[in-house]
């Protein structure tokens, strides 16, 4: 994604169109701050993983007014972005956005545990992942794991029109992922996935600032490298894993 400036004109801002980091519609985030939200009486801790720029963090400070957020990335960009927003919020007294591997250094454990398409910033698989956010809540506490699941098993050439070496192996079905948070020490209060909708407005909204930027900006020095990232995504999406891959936000209880 093109963000530098050329010729004193800047390329398109990355994921401007987006709201959350991922295919998470208005009305779902405001159930599920709604169910959270009770956690966090008393001064509770939200803890975001691959936090992006926090959206869903911000919001459920908002609905607590005692609780701290900290949230973890790699991505300068997107933190800032969290960053300002907090601060046009008012809230920037109550968290804080560190760049950092969440694998790395300690920041505490969280009465509320965000992990949003983001389980691979604590380990290689989602065992490990499973685990180590078992470490990262708070007893009592609550984690939210947004996690990739096949809606129906991929064919071979919606796997080849998809990301980069994608493989069946990288997902399993929703039952089997459920299973597999059982098995690492969680109760499953409650499972809910994305609809079409959500994804489709995530992806557009992920390509919308920079496909109308293309428009306004066709011979800019930096349009030929924008128009292909654009172009590849867009097969991608809708060529690959459109109506395949699925996200699921699971609601998890630590057990004991």
């Amino acid at each position: 994604m093109v963000t530098s400036e050329v010729e004193g004109q800047q390329g398109p801002v990355r994921l401007k169109g987006a709201g959350f980091h991922g295919p998470l519609g208005e009305a779902r985030a405001g159930r599920i701050v709604g169910r959270l939200a009770g956690r966090l009486g008393g001064g509770g801790v939200v803890l975001d993983i691959g936090c992006g720029w926090g959206e869903l963090m911000l919001r459920l400070l908002e609905a607590a007014p005692s609780a701290r957020g900290v949230g973890v990335d790699l991505h300068a960009g997107d933190l800032a972005r969290g960053r300002e927003n907090a601060r046009a919020r008012g809230l920037a007294g109550r968290v804080e956005f560190v760049e950092g591997d969440a694998r790395e250094g300690d920041h505490g454990r969280g009465d509320v545990v965000l992990c949003l398409g983001a389980s691979q910033a604590l380990a290689d698989d989602l065992v490990g992942a499973l685990g180590a956010l078992r470490e990262r809540v708070a007893p009592g506490g609550r984690v939210l794991l947004g996690e990739g699941f096949w809606e129906r098993e991929p064919t071979a050439a919606e796997l080849a029109a998809s990301w980069p070496g994608a493989s069946a192996a990288d997902h399993t079905d929703l039952a089997t992922l459920v299973d597999t948070a059982v098995a690492a020490g969680f109760r499953v209060p409650w499972v809910e996935t994305a609809d079409r909708a959500e994804w489709d407005d995530f992806e557009s909204g992920y390509l919308a600032a920079q496909e109308d930027w293309l428009a306004a900006h066709p011979t800019h020095a930096l349009a030929a490298q924008t128009r292909e990232h654009v172009d590849t995504h867009r097969s991608r999406w809708l060529r690959g894993y459109r109506g395949v891959l699925g996200i699921a936000y699971l609601t998890l209880a630590p057990v004991g």
